[in-house]
């Protein structure tokens, strides 16, 4: 089955090491690699620009991992750059041959407020933003961010503009006054990237359940993610506990509104079974063993193509 997956941080590698080779597997370094996907089937793969702490928080810094992105990501044979809906539909549809790379930011910080960034960065190519990381920023606070304070003015007149360009707003990371005063705002559904739900799993980064039900009767999209803490608190979780969050987010009876977001490349230990894009097929296996096809090829990546279709300019 083809795959769509929202979330991974190989830039901030790729950034931080030029050595590594993406186009093959770099023995470990890397999770995500063009070898990978092709073993998973992956049609398409979000490519996060994400600046960690000890790296200037500018324009320049973000602005070279979307060189990156374009002079490796994108130079490997079959790459295709994912902006449109009729991209989504090439690498996602019907007899869909080429992978596709959506160009992503996780945390406004490096924009520092500056427009003309945001702007030359939706030129090349960029489609989904996540408004912060972990803590604040001049947008918004962060969900490890004690205040817990929501969107500032300037935070605010982001989200206009990234709806204005066609940007879609991930809400993983935010604060939950961050996230309900986004839901309030957006005009467009928005998406969690990489997420769980929080009555499973109570970690901070996770969403409750009525954060997940509003995200469902908006019309967004959830991707559940890999990060083994995400998911069980109390021992080393396995693709049974992916499973379990799926159940739980379709008893809140958003179904048709499961998506993955792996964070593949933005963690240091992993689910067992899961170490990168080459296992998903070992996780269609697992969701085949207990669901019909049909809402297996919806969670795999027909919710994610009817989403990204619908809402990408």
């Amino acid at each position: 089955m083809r795959i769509a997956d929202l979330h991974c941080d190989a830039l901030s590698k790729l950034d931080r090491d030029p050595k590594l080779d993406w186009a093959e597997s770099s023995g470990g370094e890397l999770d995500v690699t063009a070898e990978g996907l092709a073993g998973g089937n992956v049609g398409l793969q979000a490519f996060a620009i994400w600046v960690p702490a000890g790296t200037p928080k500018t324009p320049e810094s973000a602005l070279r991992q979307a060189a990156i992105f374009h002079d490796k990501i994108l130079s490997a044979p079959g790459m295709r750059l994912v902006q449109s809906g009729a991209d989504v539909e090439a690498v996602l549809g019907p007899g869909a041959s080429e992978r596709g790379a959506l160009l992503t930011l996780e945390g406004a910080d490096a924009l520092r407020g500056e427009r003309w960034a945001l702007r030359l960065l939706h030129r090349l190519g960029l489609r989904m933003l996540g408004l912060t990381w972990n803590e604040a920023n001049w947008a918004c606070d962060g969900i490890m961010e004690p205040r817990g304070a929501g969107l500032t003015k300037e935070g605010r007149s982001l989200v206009a503009e990234c709806e204005a360009l066609g940007i879609l707003i991930d809400v993983s990371h935010l604060s939950e006054k961050g996230f309900w005063d986004t839901a309030e705002l957006a005009r467009r559904p928005l998406i969690a990237s990489h997420a769980n739900a929080r009555s499973l799993c109570p970690h901070p980064r996770n969403l409750t359940d009525d954060q997940i039900r509003a995200l469902v009767a908006a019309g967004g999209l959830m991707g559940i993610t890999f990060v083994p803490f995400f998911l069980q608190a109390l021992r080393p979780a396995g693709i049974d506990d992916v499973l379990r969050h799926v159940e739980h987010v379709c008893a809140l009876g958003g179904a048709n509104h499961i998506a993955f977001g792996s964070d593949f490349d933005g963690i240091d230990t992993y689910t067992v079974g899961l170490a990168g894009p080459a296992d998903y097929p070992a996780l269609a296996d697992a969701l085949l063993s207990r669901y019909p096809e049909p809402l297996v090829r919806g969670w795999l990546s027909g919710h994610a193509r009817r989403f990204l279709t619908d809402h990408l300019k």
